[in-house]
């Protein structure tokens, strides 16, 4: 197949397998992103006179062809081509001739990929937001069941004091709101439209960037084109940070539910479906869902860590380091996607042992309890009435006296005790949930914008947008 930058001698064939075999196949990600730039930059051409209105109505029908062979995947990057970018020109050039090679003008297969990175990581992090938004409604669902289902609270993996279920789920839900914000962030960082700094450093014709980035639903054009060069790399590990902090909260929550369903724990079950067996053991029923949701965050951290020396230290202007980028954002949007899915999978899936949970907040948990009431009723001070509490509890424990529960009634009076914002007995679940209702509402703000200017770029008939494979 033609190369874009041929010039009449053939690439040594080893070579052209090391910088294009990888990415031809990750381009298969990219090529209706591809097509929308094209469209975009050809009525962009016609407006400034390079293109006449036949060679764009041609152009466009070629182009639509591509998005309804990519609709079926019989759209195929071939390996000869290296890229989306050269397979869709070749493509084009094949169906309308002269004006195929007009396709070109006035960009650079730089700016090119940016664009393309750019659309696709858009749709992806709506995609994450959809899913991130599901796990915090799961999240709020299981919390508001169990706002009142006492449980210990942990510090040093010591029981500390009392908590809750509901408090316990309701603090990452919180989490994922916080997450939510740096999505949004990241969102709004990769919003810019690219096309114009060609190779880097514009190009000698009056383009008009600003009518190419509001075709493509783009909040506004990234002004410096050597910067647009520079960014690459810095965006999109804007957007894998914005995962890894998911990540960690996911970390950490596969971690609890796999100590908390153990037999000595005890506080949940997950139901068996979701759960795999031993080969040799045939008792087990093993959680290894979240066992992997605790490993893969570190596989994310990879993901970041990878973008982040690719692009450190480079010089300015496009370096061929950049194409390395490309695998570690895709496959941590993948990541996180997957993840979010399989955690609202499994609360969906638990059983909460609400009399292990009572058993377990043996009185321990209230010698803070105590020292307060020891503060309020012998207007004691609270280092010394600790220090008396302190003794006392030591006592029992060396002694290995047994700690006496109390009853479901008790312990809920207790929860409903701690009243102050964000307590056992006012964990602010109405709060949490208009913070995600807001963020929902926002996250459709940008879906529409996006949906809407892609949908009147190739019609409605075409369109392929935001919809999960």
């Amino acid at each position: 197949m033609t190369k874009i930058w041929q010039k009449g001698y053939s690439i040594n064939a080893q070579v052209e397998r090391y910088t294009s075999a990888q990415n031809s196949l990750l381009d298969d990600r990219l090529i209706r992103h591809d097509v929308w730039g094209s469209l975009a930059h050809a009525i962009m051409l016609r407006q400034i006179g390079i293109l006449e209105d036949e060679e764009l109505q041609a152009l466009q029908q070629a182009m639509h062809e591509i998005l309804e062979q990519e609709k079926t995947h019989a759209f195929v990057i071939q390996p000869g081509d290296e890229d989306v970018h050269t397979s869709v020109e070749n493509f084009l050039t094949e169906k309308v001739g002269p004006a195929g090679k007009k396709i070109h003008t006035t960009r650079s297969r730089n700016d090119q990929v940016l664009v393309d990175v750019r659309l696709y990581s858009k749709e992806e992090l709506i995609q994450t937001s959809k899913k991130l938004s599901n796990l915090c409604e799961t999240l709020l669902r299981f919390a508001q069941a169990n706002v009142d289902v006492p449980m210990p609270g942990y510090t040093h993996m010591q029981r500390g004091m009392l908590s809750s279920v509901g408090l316990w789920a309701a603090a990452f839900v919180e989490a994922l709101l916080d997450d939510e914000r740096l999505l949004a962030a990241a969102y709004e960082i990769n919003d810019q439209s690219p096309l114009g700094s060609a190779a880097g450093y514009g190009v000698p014709f009056p383009i008009d960037r600003q009518l190419v980035s509001d075709l493509l639903g783009f909040a506004h054009v990234q002004n410096n084109v050597i910067y647009v060069q520079n960014a690459r790399g810095k965006i999109e590990a804007a957007i894998v940070q914005a995962l890894t902090q998911i990540m960690l909260d996911l970390s950490k929550f596969a971690q609890d539910m796999l100590l908390f369903t153990t037999a000595e724990y005890g506080f949940f079950q997950v139901s068996q479906e979701v759960c795999t067996g031993s080969s040799i053991m045939p008792q087990k029923r093993n959680l290894d869902i979240m066992e992997l949701v605790r490993g893969r965050a570190q596989t994310m951290l990879a993901h970041q860590q990878h973008i982040l020396g690719l692009v450190t230290g480079l010089p300015s202007g496009f370096n061929m380091d950049y194409q390395e980028t490309k695998r570690p954002l895709m496959e941590a949007l993948d990541l996180a996607q997957e993840t979010l899915d399989i955690c609202a999978l499994v609360i969906d899936h638990v059983t909460v042992n609400k009399e292990r949970l009572q058993a377990a907040c043996t009185f321990e948990l209230f010698a803070t309890d105590r020292a307060y009431e020891m503060v309020t009723n012998q207007q004691m001070a609270f280092r010394d009435a600790y220090r008396i509490v302190g003794k006392e509890v030591t006592a029992q424990l060396d002694q290995h006296i047994p700690f006496p529960t109390e009853s479901q009634e008790q312990l809920v009076s207790r929860l409903k005790a701690r009243s102050h914002l964000g307590g056992t007995g006012n964990p602010g679940l109405e709060l949490a949930q208009q913070r995600l209702e807001q963020a929902q509402e926002n996250w459709q703000q940008r879906t529409t914008t996006f949906k809407t200017a892609i949908q009147q770029l190739v019609g409605t008939s075409l369109i392929h947008i935001l919809e999960e494979e």
